[in-house]
């Protein structure tokens, strides 16, 4: 198993890195898309550590294949900020509504070649979900409509049941986002679509660690480990 070193957006001023693992054998791709807001730095982490797993072959893709865009808006990372415009809101509104940002146009081909059957985007928010329901820190969130609802709520489930802290628990959202990579993909590409949102108040390394165990979760579901 390979780690493919790639750049989005080569050549411009919001060049990144991404990276493509295959798997032995044949089966579905995910794509997994970290950074989107810069301000929101351990869904980055998480996605750099995941990479990191891949290489020294502590975590291995048996089958499918496994795209990872640690950092989608370099720009706004640089600077620590979320980003202005607010990437997340740039994505196709529609069929005839194009991306109107540079990475998110970059995002959507990438999208486009590859045709993943799963697609994370990872990112933070403020409060806990157990004590307030219109927050959505701790939070999985996709569409009503999106076939992906059952296994958020099976690895929900599961990650809620090896928590020490009940306060920590997730809990699912579902409502489309207009303009945001997760409702693009699933409207695009017809993915199962998950936004991953931790609660930043956290310690950081807690909030990697859900990260990256929820990503595992789902790599599981998927059956591509």
């Amino acid at each position: 198993m390979t780690v493919q070193n790639h750049t989005l957006a080569a050549g411009t001023s919001h060049a990144t890195p991404y990276y493509i693992v295959p798997g032995g054998r044949n089966g579905p791709v995910m794509m997994i898309v970290a950074g989107i807001h810069g301000n929101e730095t351990a869904s980055i982490h998480s996605a750099r550590q995941l990479v990191g797993q891949l290489r020294n072959r502590r975590l291995r893709i048996a089958r499918g294949k496994l795209i990872i865009v640690p950092i989608a808006n370099p720009q706004a990372y640089r600077k620590r900020i979320r980003g202005v415009p607010d990437l997340n809101r740039t994505f196709p509104k529609g069929p005839k509504r194009p991306a109107t940002h540079p990475m998110s146009q970059a995002i959507v081909q990438l999208m486009k070649t590859y045709k993943p059957s799963w697609y994370l985007d990872l990112h933070e928010a403020n409060g806990l979900s157990k004590h307030d329901a219109k927050v959505l820190g701790q939070t999985l969130v996709t569409d009503a409509v999106n076939p992906v609802v059952p296994a958020a709520r099976r690895v929900i489930q599961r990650v809620n049941s090896a928590l020490q802290s009940p306060s920590h628990q997730f809990h699912l959202r579902l409502h489309p986002l207009s303009g945001s990579s997760r409702t693009a993909a699933a409207r695009l590409i017809h993915a199962k679509t998950v936004t991953v949102e931790t609660c930043w108040s956290l310690p950081f390394h807690v909030r990697k660690s859900y990260q990256i165990r929820i990503i595992k979760h789902f790599l599981r579901e998927a059956e591509m480990v």
